[in-house]
């Protein structure tokens, strides 16, 4: 993809997932056809040569592999506008490659992002359970960190008022008959967290194994962050909830589900209760979603380990 006039290909998969998106409102539909337009911009913006479309790519973006002006390798990201993602690049400026990839230029207004390019094709995920938790918790505490000053980032408060909305309204879906108990406890449980929300530091907001990959100047560096300010337990919790498959084919899986929260708390020393409401929370509240868009194998999952708990 080295001519200037090269065709975009989009990936299957980015596709699939702007087009599952509940909105309704045909925004993704128009992003994706306006894709080629905004990486011609950022080539012509910061001198890039195009490289390859990265596939199967993010599922809220599209990742372009660049070299920049003095050849030096990088990657393009343009994303999906969405409310959870319009200030990843203010907290990749404020980690400064702490923990994170490192930020080389943003076009916020075109949600453009040049970045250091890592091992893709190696996320923490190709790394047996035990030792990707462990580099996971490593990795996360670095980018636990105060915000800055008169920061932009939403606070997890405000997350969690729009998700028990929906939650509230995905309740009613004739898939989610006899929950009611289970959504009950989850939202009386989120909404004495947010009550007592202890602390305010910078959080991920979508850390997973997937969202970790090797890199050259540190083992591992998280990527595309959903930022928010609130209490560490609420990060961990995405964590929490890492590889349910191979839990939930675990002989004793309740037990497993237990001692996994009991070792995460530990390591990163984050009240085990704490981390149980917010995983009890985020699980049912992706369990509904899933189940939103006709997924009833990923529902079950989370669901199934929102009971556990």
């Amino acid at each position: 993809m080295s001519a200037s006039e090269q065709q975009i290909t989009i990936p299957p998969r980015l596709r699939e997932t702007v087009a599952a998106r509940p909105d309704g409102s045909g925004g993704g539909a128009a992003w994706l056809a306006a894709l080629p337009a905004l990486v011609a911009a950022a080539r012509d913006r910061w001198q890039l040569t195009l490289e390859r479309v990265v596939e199967p790519g993010g599922r809220g973006s599209l990742v372009v592999q660049v070299l920049r002006a003095d050849g030096a390798p990088a990657v393009l990201k343009l994303g999906l506008p969405t409310p959870e993602s319009a200030q990843e690049h203010a907290a990749l400026a404020h980690w400064d490659g702490r923990g994170a990839v490192r930020l080389l230029a943003a076009a916020p207004e075109d949600r453009a992002l040049l970045l250091e390019r890592l091992h893709g094709e190696v996320p923490l995920r190709s790394l047996a359970e035990a030792r990707a938790m462990l580099e996971a918790e490593g990795t996360l505490q670095r980018l636990w960190v105060a915000p800055p000053a008169g920061h932009p980032f939403g606070s997890v408060a405000d997350r969690v008022a729009l998700l028990s909305a929906a939650v509230r309204e995905r309740r009613a879906l004739p898939a989610a008959a006899g929950l009611g108990t289970l959504v009950d406890e989850a939202l009386e449980t989120a909404a004495g967290l947010i009550a007592s929300e202890p602390e305010q530091v910078l959080l991920h907001g979508d850390f997973h194994h997937g969202n970790v990959l090797a890199a050259e100047r540190s083992p591992w560096l998280a990527i595309d962050p959903e930022p928010l300010v609130g209490e560490r337990a609420y990060d961990l919790a995405w964590l929490a909830q890492d590889r349910l498959d191979t839990l939930a084919g675990a002989p004793g899986p309740q037990s497993v589900a237990r001692r996994r929260l009991q070792r995460l708390s530990d390591a990163v020393e984050v009240d085990r209760e704490r981390l149980r409401g917010w995983t009890l929370f985020r699980s049912v509240e992706a369990g509904l979603r899933y189940l939103g868009v006709g997924d009833t194998e990923g529902a079950e999952l989370y669901l199934e380990f929102a009971a556990m708990l």
